[in-house]
């Protein structure tokens, strides 16, 4: 899962990193997954050392009565000097930075941070780790836009040129299901909605 939007989500920041909190709308993503995951029965859920991470995946992990495990390893990419800043920003300071990562965002370095290949050496293995440690399980894991799609891409054997056509939104599920031949996607960006009223504004 990704984890659910975050404050200031609308100014639409490269945030990386940074340690930005779940907003109201996030908690109510997270509850309404978690509700429609409670018949599932999970051996683990693991996320992020971020707290907008850790924070979804209590919520998810609550019914379960689970304790979400924590790994770096599984954190969003390191932006660098890109953390914080809008779109608009960079392009301001640094538009040859802006038009190589427009141009090929798989295999752009972040100035001062990670490129999907750093961004791939730590987040596979660890997924591949968490995977046997609960081999012929069900796994939750709670992570980012950048990490879920990174593991996704080695999963099914896809080129970083396919990154970005792999949807990840905000408090939103996919499912990769282990076979004897390799990996198989069984759902991919599925969203829940938040009830009526749940959030306000």
């Amino acid at each position: 899962m990704r984890h659910g939007s975050v404050v200031g989500a609308e100014t639409r920041r490269f945030i990386g990193h940074l340690d930005v909190p779940l907003s109201p709308l996030g908690e109510a993503q997270l509850e309404a997954l978690a509700a429609r995951l409670r018949g599932v029965t999970f051996d683990a859920v693991y996320c992020s050392d971020l707290v907008r991470t850790r924070r979804s995946a209590e919520i998810l992990a609550a019914p379960h009565r689970l304790r979400p495990i924590p790994d770096p390893a599984l954190r969003e990419f390191a932006m660098g000097a890109w953390d914080g800043l809008t779109a608009e920003q960079i392009r301001a300071f640094d538009p040859d930075a802006f038009a190589a990562w427009m141009g090929d965002v798989g295999r752009f370095q972040f100035p001062g941070g990670e490129s999907l290949q750093d961004l791939e050496a730590r987040a596979w293995p660890a997924f591949e780790a968490l995977v046997a440690r609960h081999a012929g399980g069900t796994v939750a894991v709670v992570a980012h836009g950048g990490s879920n799609r990174a593991i996704l891409c080695r999963a099914l054997g896809l080129g970083p040129d396919r990154l970005l056509a792999l949807g990840q939104d905000f408090g939103a599920l996919s499912l990769l299901e282990r076979r004897r031949a390799g990996w198989r996607l069984r759902m991919l960006n599925h969203c829940e909605s938040p009830s009526p009223g749940v959030v306000s504004g």
